[in-house]
Parts: C-alpha cells; structure tokens; sequence
C-alpha cells in the first residue's frame, strides 16, 4: 500500500495542479449553485405560496363575482382590490370582472373574464389554470342548484357548498416534507453530484491517458511498483479528488447560500463517499479505455451531462412524468440524488438510505473490476 499512497499523492498533486480541474473543482460549482438554484426558486413560485391577485369588480358585477373570488382565495390567491385604474393595470397578476356578470352568466350571455400577468411562462400557466377552476367550480354549482331545483342566490350556493363531496381525492407527502424541492434545495445538491462525475470522468481520465500516451506508464512497469499497487494508487489519487470536490460543494452551499444538510448528516456523508468511490472507478475506467486525451474529455462531459440530466441532477425528478421518473432508478446519478431528497428534502430516516449506499459500493466494486481488467501501460 506504501507504493499505492505514493501514486496516488504524485496523482493527486499533479491534477490540482491544471487550471482546467481548478476552474471545475471550485468555481463552476458555485456559479451553477446560484444560477440553476435561481432557475429552480422562480419554479418554486409555481408550486408553493400565496399568489396577490389585483381584482376589479364593478359595482354591478352582482354575487357570482363574490362566489369567484371566494374560491380564488381557497386556491392560495390573496386577493387586493387596487383603489385607482392606474394600480390595477401596473399589478400582475390581474383580474377584471365585466359589467353586468352575474346577470349574462345567469341569462346565458356569453361572458369573459380577462386575466393579465405580466411574466410569461409556468408561472401565468398555473394562475391561468387556478383561475379557470374557480371559475368552474362557480359554474358546477349554478347547474347543481338547478338539477336540485333551487333559484341560483347566495345561500343557496352557500348551502350547496356545505354538501359532502362524493368524490374526493386524498394525497400524502413521501416523508415529512410537504414540498417538492426547488431552488437551492435542488440545485446544491444536484450540482454536487454531477460535478464530481464531470471533473472525474473528464480530468481524472484524462490524465490516465496522457500519462499512457508520453511513456509514463511504461516507465513505472520497470519499478518495483506493481500493477496492482499502481492501479490502487490511481483509484486512490482520483477518489481523494472526488472527495475534495464533495467536501468544497458541501462547505460552499452552507457558508454561502446557508444551505441546511438536516439531521442525516452522516448518512449524507456516506452516500456521498459511495458516489465518490463509484466515479473514481468510471474515471478509472475512462481512462482505461479512451485513446486519445480529447476523447477522454469529450465522452466524460457527455456521459456526465446526459446522466445528470437523467438521474435528476439538473431539475427535481418528482416533477417528470412517471416513465423519466422510472429511467432514474438506472443510473448512479439517480440512485445517489434519490438517496439525497429523501435524507435531506423529505426528512426520512437513514436507513431510507442504506440500499443506496449498497448499490453505490457494489457499482464501484464492479466497475473497478473492469478497470483494472482493461487498465496497459502503453
């Protein structure tokens, strides 16, 4: 092992010694916490929290534009009624109700309601689609007050909205957090992850490479260093890279962006060892196998992007359809950021974890293997 250390020390100095693994290492990491965590707080705002809506109701909008904004108001709306023209039409979102409302409603005259935000995107798309629920729901009670035969008036409605639902829907959290995470509760750890694949798939392997291509390698075979010593030593030097790059992520996001890692913190650390020993062994691997330094590099960012992608690094899986939600479950990215949300985001218990961490060292175990199979001097 003395010799393995002794690679794995020159290996790990020469590495941190490339502007490129530095920029990678300790920089992009925190851009890409602020960026992509801003991206995922303006997603927040769609899921999450009391939305101001700027209402205008003429005097003779009648009671249905009463029982609209109640309804409005159940469906996380705060509604504000803005004292001049020139504040309502600077607010967004906004709301006008037309003259005579209730009166074309009832009559059946075809009626519009005009709902302005100024922002475009999944934001409007979801205050569009609570507004069109109120709206529906006043209408579903107009034509249940017919079918019980009862004049449409407010008590009325108000008597058939004390009615027990038939048909309801239930809905629990997969742990104790009642949100899907977004923002910097996404983007730290996901960008975490994917960044210890890149600098390990792409300098770790890189390096590998060169060292073969320049005669390096060749060398070493007339040493007294074994094959197997210099295969653990260079296993060895590109984990302790991973485990720099993990151990600056997680002190960035909690000095910086006062990132909580909550009450699994050893757990946490365990997965993230299992991930850091699983991409020493894929950068091992890479540089086993590519020939040239340029397609160590190439493939190292295109596998860790498309996997990242996959394994929901770059937005919260819960929010993909079921069948991308499936496809995570087959990469190593996904199987560490699953272990990640239900520790950190949705507060379950450590052994919540424990299949992770025994895939993750399984994976590493295997995929080592292989490495060391495949790994020449020249």
């Amino acid at each position: 092992m003395k010799n393995a250390w002794f690679i794995a020390r020159k290996d790990l100095k020469y590495m941190m010694r490339q502007w490129g693994a530095l920029l990678w290492l300790f920089v992009m990491p925190i851009v890409f916490f602020y960026f992509i965590g801003t991206a995922m707080g303006g997603l927040s705002m769609v899921t999450g929290g009391r939305t101001q809506l700027a209402i205008k109701v003429p005097g003779d909008a009648g009671f249905l534009a009463d029982e609209v904004i109640r309804y409005l108001e159940k469906d996380d709306f705060e509604i504000t009624r803005s004292e001049t023209d020139l504040a309502f039409q600077s607010a967004s979102p906004r709301l006008s109700f037309p003259s005579n409302f209730t009166e074309d409603v009832l009559g059946g005259t075809k009626t519009v309601l005009e709902l302005t935000r100024q922002e475009s995107g999944l934001a409007k798309d979801y205050d569009e689609m609570r507004a069109r629920r109120a709206i529906l729901t006043v209408l579903a009670q107009l034509a249940a007050a017919e079918k019980a035969g009862r004049a449409p008036t407010p008590e009325s409605l108000a008597a058939l909205d004390e009615v027990p639902r038939a048909l309801t829907l239930k809905a629990a959290p997969a742990g104790e957090r009642l949100e899907i995470p977004m923002g910097l509760d996404q983007s730290i750890p996901g960008m975490m992850v994917m960044f210890t694949l890149i600098v390990l798939l792409t300098s770790g392997a890189s390096t590998l490479v060169q060292e073969r291509n320049e005669g390096l390698l060749k060398r070493l075979a007339s040493t007294p260093i074994s094959r197997r010593e210099l295969v653990m030593g260079k296993w060895i030097g590109k984990m302790i890279l991973g485990a720099v790059q993990i151990a600056f992520a997680m002190l960035a996001g909690s000095v910086l962006f006062s990132f909580g890692w909550g009450p699994r913190l050893p757990m946490i650390l365990l997965v993230m060892l299992g991930w850091g020993a699983l991409c020493a062994s894929l950068g091992l691997w890479l540089g086993c196998t590519a020939r040239t330094e340029a397609q160590a590099v190439g493939i190292g960012v295109l596998a860790a992007c498309v996997l990242a992608a996959l394994g929901g690094c770059w937005w919260p899986i819960e929010i993909t359809p079921s069948w991308v939600q499936g496809l995570q479950k087959l990469v190593p990215p996904g199987w560490t950021m699953d272990a990640l949300h239900k520790l950190i985001s949705f507060r379950a218990g450590a052994a919540s974890a424990i299949p992770h961490v025994l895939v993750l060292f399984a994976a590493t175990w295997v995929v080592g293997l292989v490495a060391a199979r495949r790994f020449r001097y020249e």
